[in-house]
């Protein structure tokens, strides 16, 4: 086995954040900025001493504990695009905005766009569609778009939290070994101080607008919708279906699978589509028909072809962490970070910025959820806290800042959607600052989960 020297060390990992800001900088894909990372990195490791079956067996390694998440987010490629052919996501855009009709439009905004994130899995889908269709309809009120945008942005990334279709929470789950039912339990915790907080800053700041409902936009989208798709509140059994099915424990990836089935059947039966024309949609995506181009630019998914990508890239993140962990180049660096915690509030308060800390400098949630998760479970073992405390801080804190930063792909995303910047509407995403900062202050007040000791465990 190889030895790596500090100044290696330095080296290495200036390369890697050279290569993927160089990604950013380029407007190309992080699925090259990994690849060069991972290949310079075995050249340089190899000199060191290391074999290079050692270095491509880390690699494998590390592909291989991760080997479910890739089918996961197929899965929820296909499902996404089957839920809007079927009407799914339509009827929640139709019940959604005829719930709206005279409340506090920004307050609202938040709401809808939280309880859809549940529902679609995913912050920049949820965004993209109930998003960008709250935005149309809010210009014909007086809340300037960056504060609309700041709202819905902080509804859309509890997807990311605790949505049980996130592919960023499954891989999240699957790093710091834990399962949905006991993170989701773990995650309501920080969670609901954070979502009131965040709601009551919306109904402050929405009342000194105009609320006044522009009915003509309304229903201009809803008649589209009606005209497009068989909508009916049964629609919505489905999404409830698979939140039910996630708390009570259910494999994910049978969830999922559930929900894409529904979805199948569903578009066959309400909908009157063909299924040759569905399993289009599940491999090539969905493009919708309706009377509005603008709901027609929004009811728009990939399918499993757009998660290839998604695939890569998160193979690419887990790739270059495993080689970073096993080949001990960072493990060092970590380890001075955390040798002096003693508690579990020092020690939820390292996870937060090392979590932070990654996602900020390598413009992507993916490393700062895989590096900690993977670094960090030895140490929550030691102090005997619950692995759930582990994904729920990397969830509080790396998972939800990633759209505060104009750098980070997710605020670049945004931007290319919207029109509108990060530095614009962050101070307005009040969910992605509170929830880290609610977690940190919170963190030597809960009593925290702990595991059972070795001797209740074995009876000793």
């Amino acid at each position: 086995m190889g030895k790596v020297s500090k100044k290696d060390t330095y080296i290495i990992l200036t390369i890697v954040l050279g290569l993927i800001a160089g990604c950013i900088y380029l407007g190309i894909s992080l699925l090259y900025g990994f690849l060069g990372s991972i290949l310079l990195m075995v050249f340089i490791l190899h000199i060191k001493g290391f074999s290079y079956s050692q270095l491509w067996g880390m690699v494998y390694t590390g592909l291989i504990e991760c080997r479910i998440l890739y089918l996961l987010i197929l899965l929820i490629g296909a499902t996404v695009s089957v839920w809007m052919s079927s009407g799914v996501v339509p009827a929640m855009i139709f019940y959604g905005l005829e719930y709206m009709k005279g409340m506090n439009f920004l307050l609202a905004s938040f709401l809808i766009t939280s309880i859809s994130a549940i529902f679609m899995g995913t912050a920049i889908g949820t965004i993209s569609t109930i998003g960008i269709a709250l935005l149309g309809i809010g210009k014909g009120f007086s809340i300037p778009p960056h504060i609309l945008l700041g709202a819905i942005v902080s509804g859309a990334f509890i997807a990311d939290k605790i949505s049980p279709i996130s592919g960023l929470l499954n891989l999240t789950l699957t790093t710091t070994k834990t399962k949905y039912k006991e993170a989701l339990r773990t995650m309501l915790v920080t969670l609901a101080p954070v979502y009131v907080i965040t709601a009551l800053g919306y109904y402050y700041i929405g009342i000194n607008y105009s609320i006044k409902t522009d009915l003509g936009s309304l229903m201009e989208y809803q008649s589209a919708i009606i005209e497009g798709f068989n909508i009916s509140p049964w629609l919505l059994l489905l999404p409830i279906l698979i939140i039910f099915l996630s708390i009570m424990g259910i494999k994910t990836i049978y969830t999922i699978s559930i929900g894409l089935l529904g979805g199948i059947i569903a578009s066959a039966v309400l909908q009157k589509i063909s299924v040759s024309s569905v399993f289009h949609y599940i491999i090539w995506g969905y493009k919708g028909n309706t009377s509005s181009t603008m709901l027609n630019s929004i009811l728009v998914s990939g399918g499993v072809i757009s998660m290839v990508e998604v695939v890569l890239i998160v193979a690419g993140a887990i790739s270059l962490s495993s080689i970073l962990e096993k080949s001990g180049i960072i493990k060092p660096m970590i380890n001075k970070i955390i040798s002096s915690i003693h508690s579990e509030g020092g020690l939820i308060l390292k996870t937060g910025f090392i979590s932070s800390i990654l996602t900020i400098v390598t413009c992507d949630q993916t490393v700062g959820i895989v590096l900690p998760g993977r670094l960090l479970r030895d140490k929550y073992e030691a102090l005997r806290v619950d692995s759930s405390v582990l994904a729920r801080t990397i969830s509080d804190t790396g998972t939800v800042i990633a759209p505060l930063m104009p750098w980070n792909v997710n605020a670049l995303i945004i931007v290319s959607i919207s029109g509108i910047s990060a530095v614009s509407y962050g101070p307005y995403a009040i969910l992605c600052y509170i929830s880290p900062i609610v977690t940190i202050l919170l963190s030597n007040i809960i009593k925290v989960k702990r595991q059972p000791s070795i001797k209740a465990t074995t009876g000793v």
